[in-house]
């Protein structure tokens, strides 16, 4: 095989794409899914690609949300480095692996409940909370250090790290309300709503790492989620209004030092949906699903930041809408982990992971992986 490029998909897969040669018939041919495990490496049945198991480790292995950065680039020639979760006998805990040499490290040992999933290439460190503390591990030197410790009653998460790692940024919600919502009604679909009419109070913060200030930067009587920095630009915060899309001005950027707050698409029908919004590599551009009207036609757009124009909209059809998109590097490749009948597209042949091309104003799919064996309460997530 030839001109290969991969593609991460969650389970800590890579599928491989490009100029076929006789080497896929040397490769097991096999129903993705259709027996587990899996082996280490097959040809998809139906694509004819070849999909990889990155992580062979025992127990569950996970890759990051769509939106977060979960690499580290090499220094020299020794290869870039994907950070995971994995579990051990005293819970989860982060991994490495060397996309090169598949070697795979334990990056972190810690003995309470540890989650975050922020990664900072400019200081090779991983960010992780555990409890009132927020601690970073750097992948080289696999040393953990305490960052910030917020005051037991604060009860607030740190969601994200800046580009040049010099601030994280949390929310939390003020009062017990939303806390009492999760703990009653557990279940998304019974939670969900509830959070969103309840109207909660929510407070973004920024810390800075190296003086340990703690600010208060924007407060709303909305469920404010989804903190992502962009990834070349450490003032710009992206944040979202959770709740039903068809009902909310979604995709929000605050600048930290300014505090200028901007609403990043302006609806123009009625249950018209903005969503899932994420940076392309480069911070020039932050891409998210739209659809005009929600179900009916489906769209990946963008905003340039500089000019804060939406500068980019690729449609596509019902099937090949996706849960999540992501872009290449060089903002000229999408992929899309596609979606079972249950979700907003209802497609009745969705379930696929898929290669995209821009053709003018609409993407050209192929489709890479069959996902029709995979249960999609657990989305696939793409990363290039």
């Amino acid at each position: 095989m030839r001109n290969f490029r991969k593609l991460t998909i969650a389970g800590l897969c890579a599928v491989q794409w490009g100029i076929v040669f006789n080497e896929a018939r040397a490769q097991t041919v096999l129903e993705t899914g259709s027996k587990k495990p899996m082996p280490s490496e097959w040809t998809d049945k139906s694509t004819g690609h070849k999909v990889i198991r990155l992580v062979n480790r025992a127990g569950t292995n996970a890759s990051f949300y769509f939106n977060n950065n979960c690499f580290i680039p090499q220094i020299g020639t020794e290869g870039d480095l994907m950070v995971f979760y994995g579990s051990t006998p005293i819970g989860n805990q982060l991994f490495s692996i060397n996309l090169k040499t598949k070697k795979i490290e334990q990056l972190t040992n810690h003995a309470g409940k540890i989650a975050g999933e922020m990664v900072c290439p400019k200081t090779r460190s991983a960010y992780y909370q555990s409890g009132d503390s927020v601690f970073a591990v750097n992948v080289d030197t696999k040393k953990n250090n305490l960052v910030y410790a917020f005051e037991p009653s604060f009860k607030g998460r740190a969601g994200t790290i800046n580009a040049d790692g010099t601030y994280l940024a949390c929310v939390k919600a003020v009062g017990d309300e939303e806390r009492e919502i999760y703990a009653k009604y557990p279940e998304k679909k019974d939670f969900f709503r509830r959070i969103w009419e309840a109207h909660i109070e929510h407070v973004l913060y920024t810390v800075n790492i190296k003086t340990k200030e703690i600010k208060e930067i924007h407060r709303e009587k909305e469920w404010t989620n989804h903190l992502l920095f962009s990834p070349t630009d450490p003032d710009i915060l992206s944040y979202c209004h959770e709740g039903p899309w068809e009902k909310n001005d979604r995709i929000w950027n605050i600048n930290i030092k300014t505090g200028k707050n901007t609403l990043m698409h302006v609806r123009t029908m009625e249950n018209e949906i903005a969503g899932h919004e994420f940076f392309g590599v480069s911070g020039n551009r932050e891409w998210f699903d739209l659809q005009k009207p929600k179900g009916k036609t489906f769209y990946l757009a963008a905003f340039d930041m500089k000019t804060g124009k939406e500068d980019r909209i690729y449609q596509m059809d019902r099937n090949e809408w996706s849960i999540h998109f992501n872009v290449s590097r060089d903002e000229k490749t999408f992929a899309g982990d596609g979606g079972d009948p249950g979700q907003v597209a209802k497609a009745p042949n969705g379930e696929w992971i898929y290669l995209f091309k821009p053709v003018g104003d609409k993407f050209k799919s192929e489709k890479l992986v069959n996902m029709s064996h995979h249960n999609y309460h657990l989305e696939p997530n793409v990363h290039f």
